[in-house]
């Protein structure tokens, strides 16, 4: 297999994107189930952690798809041919 240069900037390009997208997964998962936790402890109960972790998760999907699709967009904003033929 033979080494290009543009492979390597693809690389360089995407890994921003991927690290993104694992800092907004635990960050919405992880502030619903904390939320979750202090209402939990607050009111004596014991299912709002599991209601707000699986809020926090459809929150983070929500916005790792937000995150692709802009990514998936070119400079001028519109999205790519293959999508657009697609449609």
């Amino acid at each position: 297999m033979k080494y290009r240069k543009d492979d390597k900037r693809e690389t360089f390009r995407i890994l921003p994107l991927i690290t993104q997208l694992g800092l907004v997964m635990i960050s919405s998962v992880g502030m619903a189930t904390a939320l979750g936790l202090w209402l939990d402890r607050r009111l004596g109960t014991g299912f709002f952690t599991v209601i707000l972790f699986f809020v926090g998760a459809a929150a983070g999907g929500q916005g790792i798809y937000r995150l692709v699709k802009k990514a998936d967009r070119d400079d001028n904003g519109k999205d790519d041919e293959i999508s657009e033929k697609n449609r």
